[in-house]
């Protein structure tokens, strides 16, 4: 395996996808999350460092969606990206989610709200890295 083989423009693409819709969730949720996360907008960071930070994590995850998805499921399509995306979610995301909000005794509204922008990260980036396919299918184009 190799670990630069993988189709970097769908990678950036991808991480741009899921930023946007990250944008739309929180934008759409925002009263919500802040009252599950028990803050006010004051008691937040007003810098841009979270955001550069969501858009650094994002590629990261992108990446790894770009890598495990032909190793996991031996092809890169719509669905077999959506699937590795949504099987990371489930079985590494949700799972520490969970853990890290009990013992921080965060709301389970937060669990909530938060692990389904992963999961819709993680299966857009999947859907995205799948319609560009693998790397030698970007190669040959």
């Amino acid at each position: 395996m190799s670990f630069l083989a993988v189709n970097w423009l769908a990678v950036v693409l991808a991480t741009v996808a899921s930023f946007a819709f990250g944008a739309v969730w929180y934008m759409s949720l925002s009263k919500q999350w802040m009252t599950a996360l028990g803050k006010t907008r004051d008691q937040l960071d007003p810098s841009y460092t979270p955001f550069i930070w969501s858009v650094a994590v994002e590629f990261v995850m992108a990446y790894f969606i770009a890598l495990f998805t032909p190793a996991l499921m031996g092809t890169v399509d719509i669905g077999a990206g959506a699937l590795t995306g949504f099987l990371c979610w489930f079985g590494f995301v949700l799972t520490v989610m969970i853990m890290n909000h009990r013992y921080e005794g965060m709301k389970w509204s937060l669990t909530l709200i938060d692990s389904a922008h992963v999961l819709g990260v993680l299966v857009i980036q999947g859907v995205v890295i799948g319609l560009f396919g693998p790397v030698a299918a970007a190669v040959a184009a």
